[in-house]
């Protein structure tokens, strides 16, 4: 039975597990010991270290054949010393993995006017976030070619799921911006986003890089407006820029200055992946006839 390595054990992380546990020995990596026994009960094998400590990763050599490392980079610096120090641990091994897939963000593509994009789209980080993700890809293309590794790149957008839409924000009434000075955004289904690291286990091009989002072409404020007709909330009030610069904190607002519409052509080619949800349309159907069903 082949072994797959998960690096970043969240959310996306147990959707994937799910879609493996039944055909491989996947090994989790967590930081935290009292998680271990709901991951193992789930089918996998955990074990504690910390990409932030180097000393706790020597187990993971010659560990796996396939790795997905969907781990944050640091939340300071310009560089991904996490990915570093993963590579460095994975590198110690009698044997490298033959694959590895890396969940980076479409973020790297920076402000892109609200211009349609894809893959071939120059790299343009404008935010420190962003940047140690470009980081990270540029560290696992170059030892994926110096090793013989395949690297496959996902970059995903807003994840989203039932459990994971902005009604929090809407309950609070924060604003959102007005027509003229609204951001295209982009989203992906979490469940889409799982199966589409497992698609990029079996066709994933080595140094390729796949944009992970679904149809949709949405401004930021419109998704808002979905979300809150479908849940019987108030919709978001309109602000120009500088009034909700105002009101909204600046990590809120730096969502706000890039506009991209990405394709997502390559995903359903070459990964050859059928989107559970293709719209957020369905996504917002979907979370509302859960909370429907869980209240009658």
């Amino acid at each position: 039975m082949q072994k797959i390595l998960i690096v970043g054990s969240g959310d996306v992380a147990r959707r994937i597990l799910s879609r493996l546990a039944h055909r491989y020995c996947v090994y989790a990596l967590l930081r935290d010991a009292g998680r271990a026994a709901a991951w193992r009960a789930a089918g996998a094998r955990p074990l504690l270290a910390d990409l932030d400590d180097p000393g706790s990763l020597t187990r993971l050599a010659g560990l796996a054949d396939l790795v997905l490392h969907l781990a944050p980079p640091p939340s300071e610096g310009r560089l991904d010393r996490r990915t570093r120090h993963l590579l460095a641990a994975l590198g110690k091994g009698k044997s490298l993995p033959r694959r590895l897939i890396y969940v980076s963000t479409t973020g790297v593509y920076g402000d892109c006017g609200g211009a349609q994009i894809d893959e071939t789209r120059r790299l343009n980080a404008e935010s420190a976030r962003a940047a140690r993700r470009v980081d990270a890809e540029h560290c696992l293309r170059e030892w994926g070619g110096r090793n013989g590794v395949a690297v496959s790149i996902l970059r995903a957008p807003g994840i989203y799921a039932a459990d994971r839409l902005p009604v929090e924000r809407l309950q609070k009434g924060l604003p959102a911006l007005q027509a003229a000075d609204d951001v295209f955004t982009n989203h992906i289904h979490a469940d889409d986003l799982a199966a589409a690291c497992v698609a990029a286990l079996r066709h994933g091009g080595a140094n390729r890089a796949y944009n992970v989002v679904d149809d949709s072409d949405l401004k930021m404020a419109d998704y808002f407006d979905r979300v809150a007709d479908a849940f019987a909330l108030p919709r978001p009030p309109r602000l120009s820029r500088q009034e909700a610069a105002g009101q909204l904190s600046p990590l809120q607002m730096s969502f706000m200055r890039e506009s991209r519409r990405i394709g997502n052509r390559r995903l359903k080619k070459e990964l050859k992946l059928r989107l559970a949800y293709p719209t957020i349309e369905a996504g917002i159907a979907e979370a509302r006839n859960r909370r429907n069903a869980c209240s009658s």
